[in-house]
């Protein structure tokens, strides 16, 4: 029965929650995978780690509005790094973009002065105005990946968030996939 036991052991690879973290020397990117509640880590191309997330409570679809509770999906950076946030350390990014906008504007969500806010600050570098209609305050925090509990930010568990802050900086791409 031991033998039994550690040829499992030994034939079996760890998970990536359980393996060491792989050498991050490459810029890293994060891609959320909403449907499958996970966050890999990409370092270059490898995939060096992936945890468990929790989303925003209406998690089907993507964000088209304050308080719907989505989670928004598409190709983001981290704008600012929050070290003492509500939700134990935090990662803003830079929602809601200048599509965002421009469907905001056709919905009648917001004015015409806004939206070229979104842009001009994209076009910037800087973040984007965070109270609109189009919602704001997007974030990777911790504080559990136990359920879809936000208001549209990614949950990771606490231990994760130390896990990766120090690797994950202002700028680190965040891909967000249905």
């Amino acid at each position: 029965m031991r033998l039994l036991v550690l040829l499992v052991c030994l034939l079996s690879p760890p998970s990536l929650a359980e393996a060491p973290l792989v050498e991050l020397t490459a810029p890293l990117r994060l891609v959320v995978k909403k449907a499958e509640r996970v966050v890999e880590v990409y370092s270059g191309d490898v995939l060096a780690r992936s945890y468990p997330v929790g989303l925003g409570f209406a998690p089907e679809g993507d964000k088209a509005r304050q308080g719907d509770g989505k989670t928004p999906e598409g190709s983001f950076r981290v704008a600012r790094r929050l070290p003492k946030s509500q939700y134990y350390k935090a990662w803003l990014i830079d929602y809601p973009q200048a599509e965002d906008a421009a469907r905001g504007k056709a919905a009648g969500l917001i004015d015409e002065r806004t939206a070229k806010r979104v842009t001009d600050a994209h076009a910037a570098g800087r973040v984007p105005p965070q109270y609109t209609e189009l919602g704001g305050l997007i974030e990777l925090h911790g504080r559990g990946s136990g359920s879809d509990w936000t208001l549209g930010c990614v949950a990771l568990d606490d231990a994760a968030i130390d896990e990766l802050w120090p690797h994950v900086s202002v700028g680190t791409q965040i891909v967000i996939l249905p």
